[in-house]
């Protein structure tokens, strides 16, 4: 009997989270917050693996969690257009979507060979994208 109560009451905390994901509230960020690469740059020729450095002004880096105004982390969309991203729910985390929830602001990409767009886009505490969005102008890169 205890199992079933319990069971029940997981279903229905499941239920009842579901339109609270769905309608996730998105926050503003400080007037003026710019996200961008330092490195590469726009049209440059590189090796794999390579260092994508990013750079923010407007605001701080802080590890994914951190409930602290003026705050976020860095996301990187490989190959991935930001018309197909869903900026009202948090970002998935695969190899076109890249979560830097730790606070980095570097990393190092290993990509195949050919022609790549980066850009970055900067996120809330909860992986969800300020509003507007606070994104980068993509880059293109080619990988010899």
């Amino acid at each position: 009997m205890n199992k079933w109560i319990a069971g029940l009451a997981l279903a229905g905390g499941v239920l009842m989270a579901g339109p609270a994901l769905a309608q996730m509230e998105r926050a503003s960020a400080p007037e003026g917050t710019e996200v961008y690469f330092i490195s590469p740059e726009e049209g440059a020729s590189v090796e794999s693996p390579l260092t994508v450095r990013m750079g923010l002004k407007g605001m701080g880096v802080a590890p994914a969690g951190t409930q602290a105004d003026g705050t976020g982390h860095h996301h990187l969309l490989v190959d991935t257009p930001l018309d197909e991203v869903d900026l009202d729910q948090p970002l998935p985390a695969n190899d076109a979507m890249r979560h830097f929830g730790g606070g980095q602001t570097e990393t190092t990409l290993e990509l195949e060979p050919g022609e790549h767009t980066l850009q970055l886009l900067f996120m809330d505490a909860n992986h969800v994208s300020f509003d507007p969005p606070v994104t980068s102008d993509p880059i293109t890169i080619t990988v010899e």
